[in-house]
């Protein structure tokens, strides 16, 4: 389950009604699905998606989402390290962003406009909803292994809009341990 940090304030909340309604005040949908079958971690990327096909088509539904597929990233991905480098530098796209947390973990960092950024830690069982227009990074945890369906409004899939803010930098791209770097230090 997710873990929510506001790093500038130096808080977490673990507590998923509480991590729900934190992230409903900034437009951030959370929930968390939990499976009707055991998914072998060899299931293909076709069995994951017929065995969430119920809650995909529920999401599709909902949102206007054409489109589904998984993702699957592995330490030894070939080139992992500039894949992860377009997630991790703050952008904003068209459509929403909508992930469910299959394996691994990752943090996505959000930038509401008029609030303070919030890390939210997701793993196994977690679906986030980042609407469109919002400001927002993501990483991977340490180990580097995420397996994750995603749902686009346009089946050609969404395209970055880097802000350029730099805020980004100032945040620790790590799991369990996030915390604010002032931006005097970051370039240290």
């Amino acid at each position: 389950m997710a873990v929510l940090r506001i790093p500038d304030k130096n808080e977490t909340i673990t507590d998923y009604e509480q991590i729900k309604a934190r992230l409903a005040e900034i437009g951030i949908g959370y929930e968390v699905w939990k499976p009707k079958f055991h998914l072998e971690k060899t299931a293909t990327a076709e069995q994951v998606l017929d065995g969430f096909a119920e809650q995909i088509n529920k999401l599709k539904s909902e949102g206007g989402y054409v489109a589904a597929d998984v993702i699957d990233l592995f330490p030894d991905t070939p080139n992992l390290d500039v894949m992860l480098a377009k997630f991790s530098k703050e952008h904003w796209h068209d459509e929403d962003e909508v992930r469910f947390i299959i394996e691994g973990r990752g943090v996505f960092h959000i930038h509401p406009k008029d609030s303070e950024v919030v890390a939210l830690e997701v793993a196994e069982g977690d679906l986030a909803r980042v609407p469109a227009g919002t400001w927002h990074w993501f990483d991977l945890c340490q180990e580097k292994r995420i397996r994750a369906i995603r749902l686009f409004q346009d089946p050609t899939g969404w395209t970055p809009h880097y802000t350029e803010s730099g805020v980004d930098k100032g945040y620790m791209p790590v799991c369990m341990g996030l915390s604010f770097i002032p931006p005097q230090l970051a370039h240290l």
